[in-house]
């Protein structure tokens, strides 16, 4: 009987025990981390004013991003290899003659593989093809047209221009004026929702800023056959790109 008693006692000290912990590690109600949607910004704070600035300047771009290459096919990959190098070896030289530096010259893709066709129900090897494909930064605007001109002609019937868009070299001078933007647009908002409901917008407690910087892209266009001049230029036209900046923010409320 004497040892019945000894383990109720027991069993009822550990259960006491327990109980204790489990009384000092909960949390309080209210004070889980808060998740802002799919922004997954963690607060201790479960009151505030979150909202998402946006900032954009526009700029003149001062160089052009052409991405162009060479595709040749043939029945043999030596000869399709060959082929391909001769043309790139054309276009190289005539963007050394305008002055393009080989730093600004990058190597996007190169690829040899079979080409096949189906054939009462069989598949036939009917040749090679490899590509050879660069981006070229042309730091003189002014001469985009006439590089593409030449690349073209020296490239011949294996010449690719895929695309060409216009970019800021170094886009970092503007990132201050374009983040005041970004951060007057967050309070502009932050008081105006504020205001809204009947409330006074207190200090920020949170910033978090993530940047965007999209060049302006355009089609490869070339000018239709029987224009008046005797040797017409591509046509390109720059145009301007923005630099945008966003920046989120959570204001307290007073």
């Amino acid at each position: 009987m004497k040892k019945v008693w000894i383990l109720v006692v027991c069993i009822s000290l550990l259960a006491l025990t327990l109980a204790a912990v489990g009384c000092e590690t909960g949390l309080p109600a209210g004070s889980a981390p808060q998740i802002n949607g799919g922004n997954f910004i963690l607060s201790q704070q479960n009151t505030g004013i979150w909202v998402t600035g946006e900032g954009k300047v526009s700029v003149t771009p001062d160089v052009a991003m052409i991405n162009l290459g060479v595709e040749a096919q043939a029945n043999k990959v030596e000869l399709a290899r060959q082929q391909a190098e001769e043309a790139m070896t054309a276009i190289m030289a005539e963007l050394e003659s305008y002055g393009v530096a080989e730093e600004d010259i990058k190597t996007q893709r190169f690829s040899i593989y079979p080409v096949r066709r189906w054939e009462k129900d069989q598949e036939i090897l009917i040749g090679y093809r490899v590509t050879n494909i660069v981006t070229v930064k042309i730091r003189e605007l002014d001469d985009t047209g006439a590089i593409i001109d030449a690349v073209v002609s020296a490239g011949g019937d294996y010449t690719r221009v895929n695309s060409v868009s216009f970019t800021v070299d170094d886009p970092t001078e503007y990132y201050e004026e374009v983040r005041e933007k970004a951060m007057e647009d967050a309070e502009n908002k932050a008081e105006q929702l504020a205001d809204l409901s009947g409330v006074s917008l207190g200090r920020p407690t949170y910033i978090n800023e993530g940047s965007i910087y999209a060049p302006v892209t355009r089609d490869m266009y070339y000018a239709e056959a029987g224009a008046p001049a005797p040797e017409p230029t591509t046509p390109i036209s720059p145009g301007e790109t923005d630099i945008r900046l966003t920046v989120q923010v959570v204001y307290s409320i007073q």
